[in-house]
């Protein structure tokens, strides 16, 4: 049988860490679930057994071992960042659809509709393209546009 590769040894200080922090219970659940992985490798169980145990997958509990060794107990815990997808819209270009969704509504509407909206951003050229999605999250985001009442819910529309 191959030895294992990535061998977790904890010191005495982050055993008792991270037998503090699962006593406790206040991390999230994932931070919670590794530092459980953490302290069942340092008893010398195997990936399987710690697996089954607490209902993860082989390849996690290894990841998570990898991580102890490569970067200590802080890495092994926390996920990295993680960037997101730029903004669709800047803070000019958000004030814009506040301003357009307070504004009077086309012609022959009583309301604006998401989809008025994010295609009246494409015409005037605020924006090359823009979904309607998007247009409702950034209106969620700012309640002046909302209590209004300037803009209807796509399924009320008129």
């Amino acid at each position: 049988m191959p030895t294992k590769r990535y061998v977790v040894d904890l010191t005495p200080e982050e055993r008792d860490s991270l037998l503090a922090m699962v006593k406790r219970g206040s991390a999230s659940a994932r931070k919670l679930t590794r530092a459980r992985m953490l302290l069942l490798a340092d008893e010398g169980r195997k990936d399987e057994e710690i697996a089954a145990a607490l209902h993860a997958s082989r390849p996690t509990v290894e990841r998570v071992r990898k991580r102890f060794v490569d970067g200590g107990l802080e890495h092994a815990l926390h996920d990295r960042s993680r960037s997101g997808a730029p903004r669709k819209l800047s803070g000019r270009d958000e004030a814009m659809l506040v301003a357009l969704a307070c504004s009077a509504p086309p012609e022959g509407r009583t309301s604006w509709t998401m989809q008025l909206l994010a295609d009246r951003l494409v015409s005037i050229e605020v924006i090359e393209r823009i979904s309607d999605e998007t247009v409702r999250r950034v209106l969620k985001k700012r309640d002046e546009a909302v209590a209004e009442g300037a803009v209807v819910h796509p399924e009320r529309r008129s």
